[in-house]
Parts: C-alpha cells; sequence; structure tokens
C-alpha cells in the first residue's frame, strides 16, 4: 500500500527531466551553431583567397570579396576583421585571407576576435 509520502513525485520528476532535456538540446545546438558559423567563415575566406589570387586581381580585391560573403551569409558584424596577405610558402606565392570573428557561446553572441580561420590560394600570375 501507498502512504502518499510519495504523492506529486511524477510532476516534480517530469520538471527536472524535462528542463535536463531542453538544456540539453540548447547545448547541442549551439554546438552546431558554432560549427555551421566556423564552416561558412573558411568557406568564404577560401572563396576570397581564390577571387584576390586571380592574375587580373589584388589580395585587398579578396578581402573586400569576403567581407561581402560574409556580410551576405552570417551577418556583418563578422566581416569585421578580414586581412589579406600574400605570402611564400613552398617556394610559391599564395594569397591568404584571415577572418578574426566572434566565436558564438550563446546564441549568435560570443566574445569577439576568438574566432581566426584562414583560406589560402596559389597566386595565378606566376
Amino acid at each position: 500500500m501507498r502512504d502518499g509520502s510519495e504523492a506529486g513525485s511524477a510532476v516534480a520528476e517530469f520538471a527536472m527531466v524535462g528542463a535536463l532535456v531542453v538544456l540539453l538540446f540548447l547545448a547541442a545546438f549551439q554546438v552546431g551553431f558554432s560549427l555551421f558559423v566556423r564552416n561558412t567563415l573558411i568557406a568564404n575566406a577560401t572563396e576570397g583567397a581564390r577571387y584576390g589570387a586571380r592574375a587580373d586581381a589584388t589580395p585587398s580585391m579578396g578581402a573586400e570579396r569576403t567581407r561581402a560573403l560574409i556580410s551576405e551569409s552570417l551577418a556583418a558584424r563578422y566581416a569585421r576583421d578580414v586581412t589579406a596577405t600574400e605570402v611564400r610558402e613552398g617556394g610559391a606565392l599564395v594569397v591568404r585571407v584571415t577572418v578574426r570573428a566572434p566565436l558564438p557561446i550563446l546564441g549568435p553572441f560570443g566574445p569577439s576576435q576568438s574566432l581566426n580561420v584562414s583560406g589560402r590560394a596559389y597566386e595565378e600570375s606566376q
């Protein structure tokens, strides 16, 4: 026989387990969003490097292209710090586009310049 000391415990358990499930879902969603932002920035930096490495272009044109792509695909605040340089790697000239952006920790918000990604492409004019 039940003595009534556990009356209402199912409701309390449901509330605690429900809150835990929601918290785990939000954490998994945030990890996925962070990976999406990182992969999008890498793809845009690589595309900008390819654009800046063309024979009729300059690295600064690649940086501008990267800024435009990031602003269209994510948000303009992710495109605030984009640099393009021409470096020599293994005897070949390479255009490197580097993006420093905020790492999204709580939704789209996070510490600025925490995420550093770069894209490279061989210079076509060599």
